[in-house]
C-alpha cells in the first residue's frame, strides 16, 4: 500500500487570512477524460479535515484540483455577477506514491498562485 498523500489549503490574501468554507473537487486526468475522486471544503484554518487524497489511494499520474474561488469570493462580499475568478484548475503531476504533496492556494479576486508545498 503506497504511503504517499495529498494535502491542500487555501490563503485569501486580499483579507489576510485563511479562507474557510471553499469548495475543491479533485480529478484525475487519463488522457482526454477527467475521473472524479471527491469535494471537500476547507474549515476555519483553511485545509481540509483529512488529507483529500489519502494515504493508500495516491497513485502515479496527472491530477486536477478545482478550487471554487468564485463562489467563496460571492459568500465573502464580491457581489459582481461576472467576477475576474471563478472556478480556478490547478493540474499537476505525481511521480511517487510514496510522497506527501501539498498543493497550496493564495487567492485573490484579481489572481492566484500556487507551488509545491511541503
Amino acid at each position: 500500500m503506497a504511503g504517499g498523500y495529498l494535502t491542500t489549503h487555501v490563503l485569501d490574501t486580499s483579507l489576510g487570512y485563511p479562507a474557510a468554507g471553499l469548495d475543491i473537487c479533485l480529478y484525475k486526468i487519463d488522457g482526454s477524460d477527467r475521473h472524479f475522486i471527491r469535494c471537500m471544503t476547507t474549515n476555519a484554518d483553511g485545509r481540509t479535515d483529512s488529507p483529500i487524497l489519502p494515504k493508500g489511494e495516491c497513485d502515479i499520474g496527472i491530477y486536477e484540483l478545482i478550487f471554487a474561488a468564485g463562489a467563496y469570493l460571492r459568500a465573502n462580499g464580491h457581489e459582481a455577477d461576472t467576477l475576474f475568478l471563478d472556478d480556478v484548475p490547478v493540474r499537476f503531476g505525481l511521480t511517487d506514491p510514496d510522497q506527501h504533496y501539498h498543493v497550496p492556494l493564495l487567492l485573490s479576486p484579481y489572481g492566484y498562485s500556487t507551488y509545491r508545498g511541503s
